[in-house]
């Protein structure tokens, strides 16, 4: 779970600014796009082959 806490003479705009960097730190934002529609299991491991295929093209794991 994500905490802000308000900094000394910190606006609002700019709180929802860090807020929002944390929740993309984070990965937040990419889970809920991923999770708003069904994904076929066999389409979820075919993704994840291919980003592993290209992990290994590039040579890291």
């Amino acid at each position: 779970m994500i905490k802000i806490r308000a900094r000394a003479g910190e606006s609002v705009q700019q709180m929802v600014k860090r807020f929002k960097k944390m929740c993309e730190k984070e990965g937040l934002i990419r889970d809920i796009k991923r999770n708003s529609y069904y994904e076929k299991p066999s389409e979820r491991n075919r993704r994840r082959r291919r980003k592993a295929q290209r992990a290994a093209a590039l040579g890291r794991r």
